[in-house]
């Protein structure tokens, strides 16, 4: 199998998936390349910090804007290939699959004609997408052998969006949805590969169910490459139109905690 993740600059939630997908995957070698996309994609950095601002409120926002600061400067330090059984601590996406010597690509054009032709040349079976912040459109859909996937934490088609753990948790849900399925040019669309569904602990808070989820997702997508390999793969038809959530307001934020939830 040869294998293409596409994910974002994230070293909060989505550095835990890739810290468990490969701390437990057998074959890192497969793993041909992992495409790290601009956070929230085009977005600039002033509207991305405006946003984060609305969605944590003044003490949040410091206090995770100073643990971003210290990942930044501490990503930049240089992490050697990792022995068999030593793994180094890690501060970023990037520092973590250079680690397992797995090749990072930056871009966010992944639709252009200059990525399509550069993104061939991998010859990959399998695309995978955690969390990239960048809709596919059909001509890299179309690129590997075998499929090209998502994993997304909702019970796909409700829940469709952005930040779905929070909107699970605003609506009260119990549980909270995980589903891979393959790609198509719609918003979290497609047909499901396998669906499952994490209890949302009393009093958790919607940082830890991302990290508890992260976790899981590591878990699932491994799985789902293992049935690939072994021509296992059953597609099941998304049925009914399902929701869609966009990034929650300030207004929403203060609704959520207002029905007893917390971000952090």
């Amino acid at each position: 199998m040869r294998i293409i993740f596409f994910t974002q600059d994230d070293p909060f939630y989505i550095k835990i998936f890739f810290d468990e997908f490969l701390k437990n995957y057998k074959s890192p070698d497969e793993i041909k390349a992992i495409v790290i996309s601009r956070s929230m994609g085009q977005k600039s950095t002033y509207k991305l910090a405006k946003q984060m601002f609305d969605f944590y409120g003044p003490v949040n926002f410091l206090r995770v804007g100073i643990r971003f600061a210290y990942l930044k400067l501490m990503s930049k330090k240089q992490i050697n290939k990792s022995d068999p059984g030593k793994i180094p601590k890690t501060y970023s996406i990037k520092q973590t699959v250079g680690a397992y010597g797995v090749e990072v690509i930056e871009r966010s054009d992944l639709n252009s004609k200059s990525f399509i032709s550069f993104i061939q040349k991998y010859k990959a079976d399998l695309f995978i997408s955690v969390a990239s912040p960048i809709i596919f459109k059909e001509a890299l859909i179309h690129i590997p052998k075998r499929d090209c996937i998502n994993i997304h934490n909702a019970p796909l088609p409700r829940y469709r969006g952005m930040l779905p753990n929070f909107w699970q948790m605003y609506h009260g849900e119990k549980q909270v949805g995980i589903t891979v399925h393959r790609i198509e040019t719609g918003i979290d669309t497609g047909d499901i590969i396998s669906q499952h569904h994490v209890p949302i602990d009393p009093d958790e808070t919607l940082d830890h169910l991302i990290r508890k989820t992260k976790k899981e997702n590591a878990k699932l997508i491994i799985k789902a490459i293992d049935d690939f390999r072994n021509n296992r793969i059953q597609y099941i038809k998304m049925k009914g139109e399902g929701s869609y959530f966009s990034f929650p307001s300030h207004k929403d934020v203060r609704e959520f905690k207002q029905r007893g939830k917390k971000l952090l």
